[in-house]
C-alpha cells in the first residue's frame, strides 16, 4: 500500500534543508510501491546484511534506525508536521535499547535538523501535549539539569491501533485477491433467438 497523500504532498512541497532526507526517503518508498521492507520468505540474509546491501557498507556501518512504516503512512492522521517526524526520527536514532530512553540535547537536535532550539522545544511540547512522547527531566547530584530523556512508548501505543487496522486491511485485500484468482467466471450464454 503506497504512503498516504500527506507523504506525497510532503515530497512535492518546498525543499527546506531539514526536510530533504525525509523527502528522499518518502520518494524512494513511493517509487518502490512502498510495501513493508520485510525480507522475502526463505531469505537467509540477516537483516543487518540486507541493510548493508541495500544502503551500502559505509552507510550501514555508521548506524541505522528502525522506523515503523505506519508512522510515516499515518503522519497526517497523527497530526504530525514534517518537523515533528524529523524530530522523532532523530530521537529514534538515539534510542538503541528499549529500556534506555534517548536523551539528546535540544541544541544537538536543532543543529542536526537546521532549526532553532526554541523550535525543537515548541514541537516537543506539542507532541507531548498530543500524548505522543513524554519528557522525563534528569537532574545531577547538585540539582542541576541534564538533558531530558524522551519516552517514545506513548507513540508506540498511539501507533498500535493504526498498525492493527493496516494489518486487517492487508489481510482483507489479500483474501480478495485470492478470491479473484480462484473464482472461475463462466461466459454468459449467448442468446440464439433471432438467429
Amino acid at each position: 500500500m503506497p504512503p498516504t497523500l500527506c507523504c506525497r504532498t510532503l515530497v512535492g512541497s518546498s525543499t527546506t534543508p531539514y526536510l530533504r532526507p525525509l523527502q528522499q526517503l518518502i520518494a524512494k518508498a513511493q517509487m518502490t510501491d512502498a510495501a513493508p521492507t520485510t525480507p522475502p520468505a526463505g531469505s537467509k540474509k540477516p537483516r543487518s546484511e540486507a541493510i548493508a546491501q541495500k544502503w551500502g557498507k559505509a552507510c550501514h556501518d555508521t548506524g541505522w534506525t528502525a522506523v515503523p512504516n505506519i508512522l510515516i503512512q499515518r503522519q497526517k492522521s497523527l497530526g504530525l508536521e514534517s518537523i515533528d517526524i524529523n524530530i522523532l526520527l532523530h530521537l529514534m536514532a538515539y534510542w538503541w535499547q528499549d529500556e534506555k530512553m534517548p536523551h539528546p540535547s535540544k541544541n544537538t537536535l536543532a543543529q542536526s535538523i537546521g532549526v532553532s532550539p526554541s523550535t525543537i522545544r515548541r514541537r516537543i511540547k506539542s507532541m507531548e501535549a498530543g500524548g505522543l512522547i513524554k519528557r522525563i527531566e534528569r537532574r545531577r547530584d547538585n540539582n542541576r539539569s541534564e538533558t531530558n530523556e524522551y519516552d517514545l512508548s506513548p507513540l508506540r501505543e498511539v501507533l498500535k491501533p493504526y498498525a492493527e487496522e493496516e494489518l486487517v486491511e492487508r489481510r482483507r485485500n489479500s483474501a480478495a485477491r485470492k478470491q479473484r484468482k480462484t473464482t472461475v467466471r463462466r461466459p454468459a450464454k449467448q442468446s440464439t433467438e433471432g438467429a
